[in-house]
């Protein structure tokens, strides 16, 4: 018993002693706890919304209105035709698109019975679903009020019956949660072996000295950088391709865009995890604290990436904090290259600012490798 007090008095000592833990242990569980339980949320929320009004008459204007007047909606804007407004789906701008056909009013009116076309992206099979069911209680209650007030009593016989709503799902058909997580996984794989393997390279040679060694060799410091980063890029890459296989072999996830496209933007998206790597690596004194950093910021980056809750869904302030988050891009990417087909222009606004998030990570790499002789 007395060597067992012993020694968990030496780990409370060395732990206590070493000044670098102890911000690692207690500080950023703390940051992590309280950015994470306000930005993370599976509630349904600024689901963007737009349509395309055929009929421009006083129903047509009506139903629009409850839309807007939802604290579930924002709406994105009006088109002239579902064309257009399918194209502005493709780029991720828009969630629903509500079509309201030619003589709706009419129809609701003589016939008692028309009906709407729902275009929903369903890539996020669960979010769909909700967003389905909060579109119907729409439609119902509109069609409760035209019933109740704008009708007249006498009329009775031109009430109508029913208004029926024909969602169509778009890129995920059968609403599979699979389709959904499996391509956000790999970017989780891609992301994470990489990150850890950089941010644990350059440290261990410190620890085992051979870095000194390095040091009194004539070799620049962007040449020992490009010969770090290397192998690990090889790495990230052979990552994906193995997962893009499990994904279509053994979950039958549709790989519908560009394989070239997909495997140009990863290359790119590499060099990012890589520098940052790299970065920690630079700043840190053993492969502990190196482990520690990377893990406090890649599960922020997992968490506030979109891959398990709807961005749109966080505050404001979380939404700022993603645009420099490199995870939510290639969740992005994948899914809209992998399931919607998008091609080069689509992604083009992401893939740009990867690559400057590249030069900007890998030159501080290069930049915070203190090469001394």
């Amino acid at each position: 018993m007395k060597i067992i007090l012993y020694i968990i008095q030496k780990e409370f000592k060395q732990i206590f002693r070493n000044k670098a833990m102890l911000p690692l242990i207690f500080v950023l569980p703390l940051i992590q706890l309280i950015i994470l339980s306000n930005a993370a949320t599976f509630e349904i929320k600024n689901i963007k919304f737009s349509f395309v009004d055929y009929d421009h008459s006083s129903f047509s204007r009506e139903l629009i209105d409850k839309f807007k007047a939802s604290t579930y909606f924002n709406i994105v804007d009006s088109f002239s035709s579902e064309k257009i407004a399918s194209s502005e789906m493709l780029k991720g701008n828009v969630d629903v698109i509500l079509e309201i056909p030619q003589y709706f009013e009419r129809d609701l009116l003589k016939d008692k019975k028309t009906s709407l076309a729902v275009i929903i992206n369903a890539i996020d099979g669960a979010a769909a679903g909700v967003e389905n069911v909060y579109i119907n209680q729409i439609i119902q209650n509109f069609n409760k009020n035209v019933s109740a007030n704008l009708l007249q009593p006498n009329n009775k016989q031109y009430l109508p019956k029913s208004i029926v709503s024909i969602p169509s799902f778009w890129y995920n058909k059968t609403l599979n949660y699979k389709t959904f997580m499996v391509p956000g996984i790999l970017v989780l794989l891609v992301t994470m072996i990489t990150l850890f393997l950089s941010g644990m390279n350059i440290v261990r040679e410190k620890e085992i000295g051979t870095l000194e060694q390095i040091n009194v060799t004539p070799v620049k410091k962007y040449q020992f950088i490009i010969g770090k980063l290397f192998p690990f890029w090889v790495l990230g890459l052979l990552l994906l391709t193995i997962g893009l296989i499990i994904a279509k072999l053994l979950f039958n996830i549709p790989i519908v865009g560009s394989i070239l496209l997909l495997y140009t933007y990863t290359s790119v998206y590499i060099l990012v995890i890589l520098g940052i790597g790299l970065f920690i690596s630079n700043f840190t004194d053993t492969q502990q604290q190196a482990m520690f950093i990377a893990w406090f910021f890649v599960v922020i980056f997992i968490l506030m990436s979109g891959l398990f809750t709807p961005i749109e869904s966080m505050p404001q302030w979380a939404q700022y904090l993603t645009e420099f988050n490199p995870i939510k891009y290639f969740v992005e990417i994948i899914r809209m290259v992998m399931l919607k087909g998008s091609s080069f222009t689509d992604i083009a606004p992401l893939f740009i600012k990867t690559i400057v998030y590249a030069i900007i990570m890998n030159g501080l790499a290069v930049w915070s490798y203190k090469k001394t002789t």
